[in-house]
């Protein structure tokens, strides 16, 4: 069998275009992943990708933050790519490994790789920072509700009348949770009144 040009195109989210990673590369078989890189285990396409791979294979990757998020998953992913006798290449770093004893691409591996890793966490700590501050001021932090005021009218309004709380939500299109949810709310605040 001859040898194959993968690529492994990973975005974190559906509403992501992955079709800017790897577009001028002619690829044989491509591999994509909509999910965060947070964790190796969680990502099933990478898995796949990985048992695909033969022998004189290039595995062919945008970024290294596209495979891996810290050094211990890169380092492990790169040598099971390796030890197949397959290459890895990571485009925007232009990083080649094939299993050779290069002693300048590991460092830069780890190097990169370290990078990487800082830079999620220094990501994360801002998301947070930003999170506190705009909760500190009154903003809104997370998905907007799905219920409107309408809504929560509707869901009492139904209830007194003696529909099924299943009925509501099927028919308000929110789950029985959000319905449960409403209705005490409601007697929560009948309460507070009548105190």
């Amino acid at each position: 069998m001859a040898s194959q040009k993968i690529g492994y195109i990973r975005v974190s989210s559906s509403d992501q275009n992955p079709e800017r990673q790897l577009a001028d590369i002619d690829l044989d078989k491509v591999f994509t992943e909509r999910r965060s890189g947070k964790s190796r285990g969680d990502r099933p396409v990478l898995q796949e990708c990985l048992e695909y791979i033969r022998e004189a294979d290039e595995l062919h990757i945008h970024s290294i933050d596209r495979l891996a998020r810290n050094i211990i998953d890169l380092q492990g992913l790169v040598d099971e790519v390796t030890e197949k006798g397959a290459s890895i290449h990571f485009h925007t770093e232009n990083l080649k490994f094939d299993g050779s004893d290069d002693p300048f691409s590991e460092l830069s591996l780890h190097l990169l790789g370290a990078f990487a890793s800082f830079e999620r966490k220094l990501i994360n700590i801002r998301q947070r920072e930003g999170m506190d501050a705009a909760k500190r001021a009154g903003k809104h932090v997370g998905r907007p509700p799905t219920m409107t005021p309408k809504m929560r009218q509707i869901v009492c309004e139904r209830a007194s009348q003696g529909d099924l709380q299943m009925a509501i939500a099927k028919d308000l299109n929110i789950s029985r949770q959000s319905v449960y949810r409403v209705l005490k709310e409601s007697k929560d605040a009948l309460k507070a009144g009548k105190s």
